[in-house]
């Protein structure tokens, strides 16, 4: 199983993240193109995938002069970008997560100092080097000493967090925000868990940051819940 590439799976498709090269790359698979992909990966060869799923959807009535050629062209893309390989999938939930939306709780000098220092390592990772070096950045900070954080200190360090990116050039999407705030939380004694994941309605990727099982500090303007987790940091238990 490839610890690069990484899958979120939904009712509505798959959608594979590749942290392999640059900032990272997402492929949407709808049902049909997430099926080929599953067979393949699990080590039925294109062609026999090919065919299983022609019959299926010649069996509901559809033209399987019309089927082979959409599936021959899914798996072409998916091999010319190495993807017909197995992928890590996060646990699954037994239900859908809290989310908390973005407020104003005021965090403490130490909450500060941390944003400001774990906001610019974010940006260097994430602007200047491939993503694989922040998620492994993301991962050591999971080594620290320290304990789970609760939701009001981690909302607190959100507030932190987006003060700090005043300061700063640019815009910090949600990437570079969540990774702050799981840097800036590790360094003051306490852990979060960093999420990517996507959504299917409409496609998009997306990366947050989870307390106690809620996602901490949305915008209220994103209705667009729940995505679907494709990687998450956390210390292991």
């Amino acid at each position: 199983m490839s610890s690069l590439v990484h899958a979120a799976v939904t009712t509505d498709g798959v959608a594979l993240l590749d942290v392999r090269r640059g900032r990272g790359r997402w492929q949407f698979l709808d049902p049909v193109g997430a099926e080929l992909w599953s067979r393949v990966a699990a080590g039925e060869s294109v062609e026999d995938a090919v065919e299983d799923l022609v019959r299926v959807w010649t069996l509901r009535g559809v033209d399987p002069s019309r089927v082979r050629p959409d599936l021959m062209r899914v798996a072409a893309e998916l091999a010319k970008a190495d993807l017909l390989v197995d992928a890590r999938r996060p646990a699954s939930r037994a239900a859908a997560p809290v989310v908390r939306f973005a407020g104003a709780a005021r965090g403490t000098l130490l909450d500060q100092v941390a944003a400001q220092v774990g906001l610019a390592v974010a940006l260097v990772l994430l602007r200047c080097l491939p993503i694989r070096f922040a998620l492994a950045a993301a991962r050591t900070a999971t080594r620290l000493p320290g304990r789970t954080a609760t939701i009001a200190e981690a909302e607190r360090m959100h507030t932190a967090v987006r003060r700090a990116t005043h300061g700063w050039p640019g815009r910090a999407a949600c990437l570079e925000e969540s990774l702050a705030m799981h840097l800036a939380t590790a360094l003051t004694g306490r852990r979060v868990r960093w999420v990517l994941g996507a959504s299917f309605m409409p496609r998009n990727a997306h990366a947050w940051v989870e307390a106690e099982g809620a996602v901490i500090g949305q915008d209220a303007a994103d209705r667009v819940w729940p995505y679907a987790a494709a990687l998450q940091v956390e210390r292991p238990n």
